[in-house]
């Protein structure tokens, strides 16, 4: 039985965004074969697990090279690589689940946070994810789309090379694709959640869900004036943006941004409403099961490009007909499998219209409901996870190991992403960037999020 270390940054407890539940699915499928420990580097919160759970901070590098000399395979995302440097000399199998591009990610999540900000998290992240690409022995990306975008990545970092090539010559042995999962039951309806429940939501309303939390590379304005333009006509429609407050990242200006536009239109209230908080990961099936409809909309750039939007998968398990923009991979999947409506971006009547198509014409819903059954099966976790399961049960190192993998790592001294020299060269950073007030909010923020 090999025993392996599943390692996420989000927070795991009942609220779970993204990472979590992808690292969560990944412990418990694998968990079915070998002996599993999901480990989370920020917060742990009490709840059961069918694996151990445990929490190790940076800076925490004895309890965490307990753990390290434990396992025999080490699966990890985010900046683990980065936050405990016995990952970087390790003799152990590694697995970088790559399936978020974060350095394009925060191209656009980095926009608001001031230029040299912006630059630093970019070159951050660019730096941590080249780290990982030259060290790992095999990957897990979301999409062929991006499978092709690392590739290249790879290939610019020596890792294409005969010795990976000579008895892979399609290279799945070194990444392969795990798209984002979802479970095998279809959710069940246990408590009324939105419908009756929230005050201007009736129980007879058709109820457009957002799910997932807002981001800024998202395009809610868009959504909430072809929302606004819509409700005119069809005073029954009801859009319900399911969770504003990522557990575990600060909140972006575009939150309040869309609460001032809804506010500004008319419709907060009425037509348009937030949920304030974040919705517990085992209670979002009753929010889903209420709704007639799903919807993502986001702007046109390169991190929409490689981008894999993970909760729209929760359409899919809640057999919900969609409206998404074009430009991604999942765009394609709906336009393929006729899931629902793909709209241009920024195109509010483009928008207008598909949401009344998904909501109002019951021929054109019901298809596409029938056509999300079909197609919910395809992306079960236990089958997107086939490749890592298949790697586990008999886990290897690259075949270019002994070429002196670890030397493709950036050279030079590292300078530890956390601790007290951290915090000072951060708050430098900031003094010199934000000012003094700007620095002081950053700082209060940080321990306002513990």
């Amino acid at each position: 039985m090999t025993k392996v270390l599943v390692i996420t940054g989000d927070p795991i407890g009942a609220k779970m965004a993204g990472p979590a539940i992808r690292a969560w699915n990944i412990a418990r499928v694998l968990g079915s074969e070998n002996e599993v420990v999901l480990l989370t580097t920020t917060r742990l919160e009490p709840v059961e697990a069918p694996f151990r759970l445990d929490c190790v901070q940076p800076g925490e590098n004895a309890k965490f090279a307990a753990l390290h000399e434990w396992a025999d395979v080490v699966v990890f995302q985010g900046h683990a690589l980065d936050q405990f440097e016995a990952l970087r000399t390790s003799a152990k199998v590694l697995v970088a689940d790559i399936y978020d591009p974060m350095h394009l990610e925060m191209l656009e999540q980095g926009r608001e946070l001031g230029r040299a900000t912006w630059e630093l998290r970019v070159s951050t992240a660019t730096r941590v994810l080249n780290d990982q690409l030259a060290l790992a022995d095999f990957f897990l990306c979301a999409s062929e789309r991006q499978r092709l975008f690392y590739l290249g990545q790879l290939a610019g970092l020596g890792r294409v090379s005969p010795a990976t090539y000579e008895n892979d010559p399609h290279l799945r042995g070194l990444l392969d694709v795990a798209p984002f999962g979802v479970p095998q039951e279809p959710p069940v309806h246990v408590r009324d959640a939105v419908k009756g429940v929230v005050p201007g939501i009736g129980a007879d309303d058709r109820l457009l869900i957002w799910g997932g939390g807002l981001y800024s590379w998202f395009d809610p304005a868009t959504l909430i004036r072809a929302v606004a333009q819509l409700a005119a006509r069809r005073p029954d429609l009801r859009l319900f943006f399911l969770g504003t407050k990522h557990p575990g990242v600060e909140e972006m200006g575009i939150v309040r941004e869309s609460f001032d536009l809804a506010r500004e239109l008319g419709v907060l209230g009425s037509s348009v409403f937030f949920n304030e908080t974040w919705v517990e990961y085992a209670d979002r099936q009753n929010f889903l099961a209420e709704a007639d409809a799903g919807v993502s909309t986001h702007l046109s750039h390169l991190e929409t490009t490689f981008s894999f939007r993970t909760r729209i998968l929760d359409y899919l398990w809640a057999g919900l007909p969609m409206v998404v923009t074009e430009g991604d991979s999942f765009a394609e999947l709906v336009e393929s499998e006729g899931l629902g409506v793909v709209v241009p971006a920024q195109d509010i009547a483009a928008l207008e219209g598909a949401i009344d198509r998904v909501l109002y014409d019951d021929d054109f819903s019901a298809a596409s409901r029938r056509n999300v059954e079909r197609v919910r099966e395809e992306f079960v976790w236990e089958r997107v996870l086939a490749p890592l399961v298949e790697f586990v049960r008999v886990p290897r190192k690259a075949a270019d190991h002994a070429q002196g993998r670890i030397d493709r790592s950036r050279g030079g001294k590292r300078r530890k992403p956390y601790g007290f020299r951290h915090d000072v060269r951060m708050f430098a950073h900031y003094w010199k960037a934000d000012g003094l007030s700007g620095a002081v909010r950053r700082v209060a923020g940080r321990l306002r999020r513990g």
